[in-house]
């Protein structure tokens, strides 16, 4: 294929604070708290941390993350720029995050897409403190691979989004990546459609509180003749979504409300606030 894939590699994990001799450890010491007293000192502490003989890339991570919390994101890039370079795969993952959001650089999503792409060549087991990083770099490689990026060489591919969701969703179980394998299955994207598979991976996700999963999985009940446990979920999902799905929830959730009867709309919403009342105790 004549565009990036991600694909798995042998990559491994630098171990934290490996070959850290004496000296760069209180080097990398004296570095963080100068920081913290110096706010003005950022550019020249990083150089003098990544270019110590026995300098350690996750001393320079912490720096890093440091220097991005309290502001600094020009040096916060170069040091996360040199951890990740040197294995550090939180550092890449942060870097990613910062140029898909543009979040102290300029937006970039080929560029985000370059380093997610290399997070999920990592061969991480499960278990591994790394599994969040490779797992969110999973649904973001898929979510580009889904829609292309225009004038780059990542174009659109259904099968391959899917592959990425997939081992995401189930290596992992990534919420929101058994959210879109549903969602693609309910819907036909790239796959035959099947409403069984797609209802699988949705409860999958609504148990662990997706509220986009939860509203969806809600929708196929009310209108499979499940009325009272689709109008509480979708209750559920409104209730607890993101700002940025409430607008879709609640026109599926008033529709439904809309045509259901008296008597199961007031049992649903009973049902939903015992269900929010589990859920916040």
């Amino acid at each position: 294929m004549s565009m990036y894939v991600a694909g798995k590699g042998n990559g491994a994990v630098v171990g934290a604070f490996a070959a850290l001799g004496k000296a760069a450890t209180v080097l990398c010491l004296a570095v963080l708290v100068a920081t913290t007293l110096s706010p003005g000192a950022f550019a020249l502490d990083e150089k003098a941390v990544t270019a110590a003989p026995e300098r350690s890339p996750f001393a320079v991570f912490r720096f890093g993350f440091t220097a991005y919390k309290q502001g600094h994101k020009e040096e916060a890039v170069e040091a996360y720029r040199y951890a990740a370079e040197n294995g550090q795969i939180g550092a890449s993952w942060k870097l990613a995050r910062m140029y898909a959001e543009g979040d102290g650089v300029q937006r970039n999503d080929f560029e985000a897409f370059k380093f997610f792409n290399e997070i999920v060549r990592q061969d991480v087991e499960v278990g591994s403190p790394d599994v969040p990083y490779v797992s969110d770099a999973l649904v973001a490689v898929a979510n580009y691979l889904r829609t292309g990026i225009e004038g780059t060489p990542v174009k659109p591919n259904l099968a391959a989004a899917q592959d990425y969701y997939m081992r995401a969703a189930a290596t992992y179980r990534n919420p929101v990546a058994q959210y879109e394998i549903g969602r693609m299955f309910l819907n036909g994207e790239g796959v035959r459609k099947n409403v069984r598979q797609a209802g699988r991976w949705l409860q999958l996700s609504a148990e662990k509180g997706h509220a986009g999963a939860q509203a969806t999985l809600g929708n196929m009940l009310f209108h499979s003749g499940k009325v009272v446990q689709g109008l509480a979920m979708m209750t559920v999902a409104l209730e607890t979504a993101h700002v940025t799905d409430v607008d879709w929830i609640r026109t599926m959730q008033e529709e439904a409300f809309a045509i259901a009867g008296e008597a199961d709309r007031r049992t649903a919403i009973a049902l939903a606030g015992d269900l929010l009342h589990k859920t916040s105790h």
